[in-house]
């Protein structure tokens, strides 16, 4: 029997300790994902208890998500600690719409989260953070992500900092800031749909600019500048939603010159930055001109709803601090209060390090099941971006009914004929085996011939 955990040496009822034992030895490595767990018969005479008692430790492991039960194989050690979907819209099976991080169990949240709480409670206790807080974060916790920021952001510093819950909030209130009704901001192209529905709601209109395979192309900007005269020019330029296209040191080079010869502001998404840390902001080019907006949802997770803004200066910052107070009041105190932690104690690198493997082990497995079709990719992207066959209108229909959610290419147009294309989130899937059969029904649907239509 390949695992076999001591138990002795802790407390409480013996099926409790099992599954303590268990949590342990995958923290320390001794058990990996994927490994086969000894039967519970096994276990119970290697350990001398009840069979009722393994079956109970057994089952109050699969409740935490970290072990799963395969019919006819056995029991294993999960893959992560995500549970099932139980919510998902009819007929979708398996989604792969949402660009969200996947959660393998070498970034242990459960036991992170609550470790987290626990020493926030030693420390300040809990109910400290149940009351307003400064908008935009306290003076330490702003200066504990500057800190954090200036590896990769030097010019990060916590009275140009603001906490905001989350890159969404942050548009609406740059958007807000910077320009009125009937203004142009321009944008890729394609970009991100939270943008869109912004400046929608606030009667702004974005203006796209073309693209390539390496992203927004400078002489293009330069003309669209001239011509429209933004208020602000809002980019992804790493890891680039939906196209995962990072811009090159040349272009962000441009660009950042572009900016500055036109006199306009640069509203720089960095959702993705901490996955591919290769490539510098455009904002340590012109931090005068730049709000450069970074993140913890694609890198650890979209409900902490902690995310960062650098601002031009000290008084930026306190303008935008105003907007977010005018809207929301601040980012919730507990979260902040725990990712702060994790930030201090090393542990959000910890926990970005093994998603970002994650990632690149996913992508690796799209690679082989995509060969012989067209898409771009990075290898640590949560996304591909895949090219549809131009004789098959009909195949993000064809995937749904079959139970497989990815998003077209219409809802990442600005203007324009939108992209026979779809994004494929590989970070959605629970596990790389939920993973392996969505990709099978992608590969079935791009296979399907044109000519199969039911006739009536």
């Amino acid at each position: 029997m390949d695992w076999s955990p001591t138990i002795s040496e802790l407390s409480g009822p013996r099926y409790q300790r099992i599954v303590e034992a268990m949590e342990a030895d995958i923290a320390a490595g001794r058990l990996v994902r994927g490994q086969q767990l000894p039967t519970q018969r096994a276990l119970a005479k290697v350990l001398d208890v009840d069979l009722t008692t393994v079956t109970r430790a057994y089952t109050e492991a699969r409740r935490r998500g970290i072990m799963e039960a395969r019919v006819g194989q056995g029991s294993f050690v999960s893959e992560t600690s995500a549970r099932r979907a139980v919510d998902l819209p009819h007929p979708v099976a398996i989604d792969l719409s949402m660009n969200v991080p996947p959660h393998p169990l070498e970034a242990q949240l459960d036991e992170r989260i609550i470790a987290g709480m626990e020493a926030i409670r030693a420390q300040s206790g809990l109910t400290a953070y149940l009351n307003y807080q400064p908008p935009g974060g306290s003076a330490h916790e702003r200066e504990v992500a500057a800190r954090w920021m200036r590896a990769r952001v030097p010019h990060a510093h916590a009275d140009r900092l603001v906490i905001f819950p989350g890159t969404q909030t942050i548009l609406f209130n740059l958007l807000a800031h910077l320009a009125r009704p009937g203004d142009i901001v321009l944008t890729e192209a394609l970009t991100f749909p939270g943008v869109k529905a912004a400046a929608a709601r606030l009667g702004i209109k974005l203006v796209g600019v073309a693209m390539d395979d390496g992203g927004i192309l400078p002489d293009a900007l330069a003309k669209a500048c001239r011509t429209h005269k933004p208020k602000a020019v809002y980019l992804i330029p790493t890891l680039h939603n939906p196209t995962t296209a990072t811009l090159a040191a040349e272009r962000r080079s441009a660009i950042a010159k572009i900016i500055g010869d036109t006199d306009t502001i640069l509203i720089e998404d960095d959702a993705y930055g901490l996955l591919d840390r290769s490539a510098s902001p455009i904002a340590n080019l012109i931090p005068e001109r730049t709000y450069l907006a970074t993140t913890l949802s694609k890198c650890i997770a979209p409900a902490l709803r902690v995310a960062h803004l650098v601002t031009p200066d000290s008084e930026a910052q306190r303008e935008v601090r105003t907007y977010l107070q005018a809207t929301v009041q601040m980012p919730a105190p507990l979260m902040v209060a725990l990712v702060t932690h994790w930030i201090e104690s090393g542990i959000a690198d910890r926990i970005i390090t093994a998603i970002r493997s994650e990632a690149v082990g996913r992508q690796q497995l799209a690679q082989r099941a995509l060969k012989g079709f067209q898409f771009l990719a990075k290898p640590a992207a949560h996304h591909l971006w895949l090219r549809l066959p131009e004789d098959r209108p009909d195949v993000a229909a064809h995937l749904l009914r079959n139970g497989l959610a990815v998003v077209a290419g219409n809802a990442f147009t600005v203007d324009g004929t939108p992209p026979h294309a779809a994004r494929v989130s590989l970070g959605a899937a629970r596990n790389r085996s939920e993973l392996t059969e969505a990709l099978r029904i992608l590969v079935g649907a791009l296979q399907k011939p044109a000519d199969t239509r039911q006739i009536v």
